[in-house]
C-alpha cells in the first residue's frame, strides 16, 4: 500500500465516519478480530505470612505436602512422619488473563483464591508460582503481597465476615515469560467476527469496507464472519485495521423477541413484536379464609367445661377486569398500554404473553429464561 493509497483511504474513511457517526455504530463495537483474544492461565501455590488464619494442616493434607516439597528444594529435609502444625500457610489457586500481543517481561494482574479451609488471606504473600496455559506450558510467573478487601472477626463464639477474605488480588503480580503467537502478525487476511450473528449487518459491513478499501477487499463468509484482505507489511496492517475498526455502519435490526424471566416476572418486549387479532380477558380469583374462634361457656351449676369452638369465614372475590381487543399489527406501545389498563402485574403479563403465543397471535419468538 503506497503513500497515495494510504492518504486516499484515510480521507475516504474520515468522510464515511463523519456521515455515519450520527446514527451508526463502529465496527470495533460490533465485531472482534479472529485470533486476537485473551488466554486463561492457572497455577497452584502457597501463601505465607498469615496471622494464624491459614489452613488447618491436619484437615488439609496437600498444604503440608506442598510445604514439605518447598522446604526440600532449599535443603530442609523433614522426616516423612513429621506433622506440621503451621497456621500461617494456605494453599491457593492462582489465575490470570493473558491479553493478546503481550510480550515477555510485561506484567499482568493475578487473582489468588484459597483452596483449603483458610479463614483469611489478609496480610499474606504469594510465593513464586508458575502460571500455565491449556497446553501445559508456563506463560507467566506470579509472586507478591496480596490485597484482600474482605475481613473477619470473632470472639466468644460470635463472628462477623465482611466481603470475602479468602480471596485477593495482586496488581501486576505476574511477569510474562512467553507470549502467545497471533495470526495477526503473519497473515495477509483478517477475519472479523460479529458479536451477534446477523446477515444484514455482515452485508452492510462488507459494503462499507469495500467502499473505502476498494472492490473485493472484503467478503462476507456467513452471517457472523467477514474476511478482509490486508497489507502484508505489519505497520501498514495496523494502520489499515485502525481505519477499518472506526468505520460506522447501521447494524441490522434484531428479530422480534419477547424475553421472559419466569423467576422474577421480568418481561422484555422487542421493537418488532406484533400481535394478530386477539381478545384477552384477565381476572384474578381470590379466596380469603379468616378464623374467628368462639369460647363456649357452660350454664351455672351444670358441671360443664369451657371449650373453644372454631369458626371460619370464607370469602371468594373475583376481579371484574374487562376484556380488551388487539387489532391487527399492534405495536409494542399498544401492547404495554392495553396490559396496563387491565392492571396486570408482571407475573400476569407472563401468562398473557404465553397464552397469545399458544393461540398463534404473537408474531415473535418467545424466550423463557
Amino acid at each position: 500500500m503506497n503513500r497515495l493509497c494510504k492518504q486516499s483511504l484515510c480521507a475516504a474513511a474520515a468522510l464515511v465516519m463523519m456521515v455515519g457517526a450520527a446514527h451508526g455504530e463502529r465496527i470495533k463495537d460490533l465485531a472482534s478480530i479472529a485470533g486476537v483474544r485473551n488466554n486463561q492461565l492457572i497455577g497452584y501455590g502457597l501463601v505465607v505470612g498469615l496471622d494464624q488464619s491459614g489452613d488447618q494442616t491436619s484437615q488439609v493434607p496437600f498444604t503440608t505436602q506442598s510445604l514439605k516439597s518447598l522446604l526440600k528444594q532449599f535443603g530442609v529435609n523433614l522426616p516423612s512422619r513429621t506433622n506440621l502444625q503451621t497456621k500461617n500457610v494456605a494453599a491457593v489457586i492462582v489465575h490470570a488473563t493473558l491479553p493478546p500481543f503481550v510480550r515477555s517481561g510485561q506484567t499482568i494482574d493475578v487473582t489468588v483464591s484459597s483452596l483449603g479451609n483458610a479463614k483469611s488471606l489478609r496480610g499474606g504473600s504469594l510465593l513464586l508460582t508458575p502460571l500455565k496455559g491449556v497446553d501445559g506450558r508456563v506463560y507467566a510467573v506470579a509472586q507478591g503481597d496480596l490485597i484482600v478487601s474482605g475481613f473477619g472477626a470473632e470472639a466468644d463464639g460470635s463472628s462477623i465476615t465482611v466481603n470475602v477474605p479468602s480471596a485477593g488480588r495482586i496488581p501486576n503480580g505476574a511477569i510474562v515469560e512467553r507470549g502467545v503467537p497471533s495470526p495477526f502478525a503473519y497473515s495477509d487476511r483478517l477475519v472479523f467476527q460479529l458479536h451477534d450473528m446477523d446477515f444484514t449487518t455482515a452485508k452492510r459491513m462488507t459494503d462499507t469496507i469495500n467502499a473505502i478499501a476498494g472492490p473485493n477487499q472484503a467478503r462476507a463468509i456467513d452471517g457472523s464472519t467477514v474476511e478482509v484482505i490486508t497489507p502484508v507489511d505489519p505497520a501498514s496492517r495496523v494502520e489499515f485495521v485502525s481505519v477499518l475498526e472506526n468505520l460506522t455502519i447501521e447494524p441490522g435490526e434484531s428479530p422480534a423477541k419477547v424475553i421472559i424471566n419466569a423467576r422474577t416476572g421480568t418481561v422484555v418486549i422487542g421493537q418488532h413484536v406484533r400481535v394478530m387479532p386477539a381478545a384477552v380477558s384477565h381476572g384474578n380469583l381470590t379466596v380469603t379464609i379468616t378464623s374467628d374462634p368462639i369460647v363456649s361457656q357452660p350454664l351455672p351449676f351444670s358441671d360443664g367445661d369451657t371449650v373453644v369452638v372454631p369458626r371460619s369465614d370464607i370469602e371468594i372475590s373475583e376481579e371484574g377486569n374487562r376484556m380488551f381487543l388487539f387489532e391487527p399489527g399492534v405495536t409494542l406501545d399498544e401492547i404495554v398500554r392495553a396490559v396496563n389498563e387491565v392492571g396486570a402485574a408482571p407475573g400476569d403479563l407472563v401468562a398473557i404473553m404465553e397464552a397469545l403465543k399458544e393461540a398463534g397471535a404473537l408474531r415473535a419468538r418467545l424466550v423463557v429464561m
